[in-house]
């Protein structure tokens, strides 16, 4: 597939281009990470509901410095001057994100030593951050503990003329220490040490419990620093103290020269561990000989560095959530309804040949689509099987599933998407096991990332050959699809099946359709797509015709596409955005962005589902698939974009979308001044679009009999209004 470059701003949005109704991809992405340490602090979640979210967002920020800020520091050290759509240059960014940054990490911390860990030990759970505070039993059993499991694998470092500065890993969790040898109490000059804590041992060790404690833990870090001395034999301890870097994970990997991308990546990756120090976390109050060290060391400059006020690393909390069942603290374990379109003893293919039909996952169990690869590598009739992945689990049925096909002599195609940032040594493994089990496998495309959700079957039938598709908006994972909302299609529409074996055909050789029947493709069709249905909007609003577009998406930061829907809306188009995370768009400019809302829904789900809703003078158009409006999706990566024709699935999808619209709990409302709030109170009874959703697919999957084919059922305080354009 020819690779498109990004275009340049039309002349007929040139005087919507002004970088003042522009926001930052950068800042407005912290943003979203606020929204998510909204949850850790609301007090309404359950206790460790709280936690996970704020381990969420730790997780998170740690990420965006690894990619985000690390590609902004490539831009710099290599002169690149050029503003962004909002009008700053990458040093500008990077000055307003040690800002934002700064203030998020204080606020996380201040969530977590002020809030979350005294919530516990109210509840009788007790996280020991500092190993001065354990009782004198404790300190024993953890003394003990540490000479039996940790002693053996520590390996301290030093630092002189004799032993260079050693390889401190990516976000590993480390203790840095002065030292100084007993005979020489009067030297000046300390010597520098660090110790690695395991990354194969748990964050945390239980301890024996004091008084009303269910349970006592203290961090090994501090299990570590306490028995330094063990380490350093001869030599008094100064002082000793946690820290962490982050260094730039961006693989810098040159496709037109790597004669095996494999392999390519493969070199890339041993690199990562070497690449620039971006981040570093040291502990409040260490010493600042010690802070100067490894601040030269890593060359690392004020902005760059935080200092921590309570542990170092809190994404150790999701493990915490995990390993505790403690259903007093959490939120019910919830089950995924039964999709009533395919019961357990029917053929898959032929309720699919009966009609489309659509999930909505988690509420929707996933396991029909492991089940459609499953049965289709032992099904005799079924011929071929070829399917896009992009992440899967780390024990996927599916990729076992393609492998038995393959074995059992069907042709398998996979495209295993290598360049998947942070999977790709997971992907490596999987496309060599897919390999050896006989599957044809390609390692995605020159220059581009294949981040398309589809599988086609092709099956021989008493009528001839048949082929059966599902399209997504997520990933082909079964442990994330129980966290992730996302939304798929089974269907046999012969014009889509046709073009999704063009999509194979184009990925596996150099086939590239001149036309498409349904599908919509990017790099080389999506974008103008997107612009025609936008501005076809525009042109009912300036005929005096309701017009509206409803967009559910990750992110929005495509230049030309906000500009588009700023004419549209001047022009009077009703805009609704759904954007869970970055939106560059900004409401309430005078003529230019009134008739737009945009609201984020973080809650207990991640919303993850691209929906695009085009009122389309009566004749609603509703599109899903995998693209978001940003430019690496619509120029840099292959994706798909699909319709649903069902009336009954467009039906559901409407519902989904005015219910997400509706909510009051979950929901937090772009502002005029950029910032977001939460829906103000009007008196009705609150909504969280996600329990209504739950509760929906629950009731529906019990009310619905697999012969009723054209029956809905829609909650009563949630009904879904045809007219959606004139609200």
């Amino acid at each position: 597939m020819a690779k498109k470059t990004t275009p340049k701003l039309k002349k007929s949005y040139e005087s919507f281009a002004k970088p003042e109704y522009y926001r930052n991809r950068e800042l407005s992405w912290l943003q979203f990470n606020e929204r998510v340490l909204h949850e850790a602090r609301d007090e309404k979640n359950p206790l460790f509901e709280r936690l996970k979210f704020l381990s969420i967002t730790a997780s998170n920020l740690d990420e965006f410095y690894m990619v985000r800020v690390a590609s902004l520091k490539d831009q710099v050290h290599s002169g690149y001057t050029r503003p962004d759509l909002a009008g700053l240059t990458p040093r500008d960014q990077l000055r307003a994100i040690s800002l934002s940054a700064h203030e998020m990490v204080s606020m996380q911390y201040e969530t977590c030593t002020q809030q979350l860990l005294p919530a516990l030990r109210s509840v009788g759970f007790h996280i020991y951050e500092q190993h001065e505070k354990l009782s004198a039993a404790q300190a024993a059993y953890i003394d003990a503990w540490f000479d039996d499991n940790i002693y053996p694998v520590l390996t301290p470092m030093a630092h002189d003329s004799s032993r260079p500065f050693p390889l401190i890993r990516n976000k590993a969790l480390n203790i840095g220490a002065l030292i100084r040898r007993k005979n020489e109490k009067n030297h000046k000059k300390f010597l520098f040490a660090t110790v690695q804590v395991p990354s194969v041992l748990p964050r945390y060790v239980e301890i024996p419990r004091e008084g009303g404690e269910e349970h006592a833990l203290v961090l090994i870090d501090e299990v570590i620093e306490r028995n330094l001395t063990r380490l350093f034999t001869g030599y008094d301890i100064i002082c000793a103290h946690p820290y962490r870097i982050m260094r730039n994970a961006e693989l810098g990997i040159d496709e037109e020269e790597a004669a095996d991308l494999l392999q390519e990546i493969r070199k890339q990756l041993k690199k990562r561990q070497r690449g620039e120090v971006i981040r570093l976390e040291a502990e409040e109050g260490m010493h600042p000989d010690l802070l100067k060290i490894l601040r030269k060391e890593f060359g690392v400059r004020d902005e760059d560095t935080f200092s921590i006020p309570g542990p170092i690393d809190l994404t150790f909390f999701m493990k915490l959530y995990g390993e505790y069942d403690l259903p007093a603290y959490k939120w019910p374990p919830f089950v995924p309804a039964d999709v009533p379109d395919i019961p357990e003893d029917k053929n898959i293919f032929s309720c699919i040949r009966k009609k489309d039909i659509f999930l909505h996952h988690p509420y929707m169990d996933f396991t029909p689509v492991v089940r459609l690869v499953q049965d289709a590598a032992t099904d005799p009739r079924v011929l071929a099987i070829k399917q896009m992945l992009y992440r899967v689990s780390g024990n996927s049925p599916i990729i076992s599933a393609l492998a038995k096909a393959a074995e059992n002599g069907k042709q398998v195609t996979v495209l295993v998407e290598l360049k998947a940032r942070f999977d790709e040594e997971n992907n490596i493994a999987w496309a060599e096991k897919l390999e050896k089990a006989g599957c044809h496998v390609i390692y995605g495309l020159l220059g581009l990332k294949t981040h398309s959700k589809i599988t086609l079957i092709v099956r021989r039938e008493e009528d001839g050959i048949r082929r059966y598709v599902h399209l997504g908006t997520g990933n082909y994972n079964d442990s994330t699809a129980k966290q992730y909302t996302d939304c798929g299609l089974f269907t046999c529409n012969e014009r889509i099946c046709e073009d999704a074996s063009a999509v194979f055909n184009m990925i596996s050789g150099y086939s590239e359709p001149d036309h498409w029947n349904e599908l919509v493709v990017a790099p080389v069709w999506m974008r103008n797509w997107f612009l025609r249905m936008i501005r076809a909007e525009e042109k009912q609003a300036r005929q005096g015709n309701p017009a509206r577009i409803i967009a559910k998406m990750n992110s929005l930061c495509d230049r030309e596409i906000i500009a588009a829907l700023y004419k549209a809306s001047a022009a009077g188009v009703r805009i609704d955005l759904i954007v869970r995370g970055i939106c560059c768009l900004k409401v309430g400019i005078p003529g230019i962005s009134e008739t737009i809302t945009v609201r984020s829904i973080v809650g207990n789900f991640l919303e993850h589902a691209r929906i695009f809703y085009f009122y389309n003078g009566g004749m609603e158009r509703i599109y899903m698939g995998s693209a978001d409006w940003m430019p690496r999706n619509l120029d840099k990566r292959v994706e798909l974009v699909f319709p649903l024709e069902n009336e009954a699935c467009k039906k559901e999808v409407l519902f989904i979308l005015e219910t997400q619209l509706q909510d009051t709990e979950k929901a937090s409302i772009l502002q005029a001044d950029g910032s977001y709030r939460r829906p103000a109170p009007n008196g009705s009874t609150p909504r969280n679009c996600q329990m209504e959703f739950c509760r929906h697919y629950a009731m529906k999957a019990a009310a619905l009999r697999p012969d009723e084919d054209d029956r809905m059922f829609i909650p009563r305080e949630a009904p879904v209004d045809k007219q959606m354009a004139h609200r």
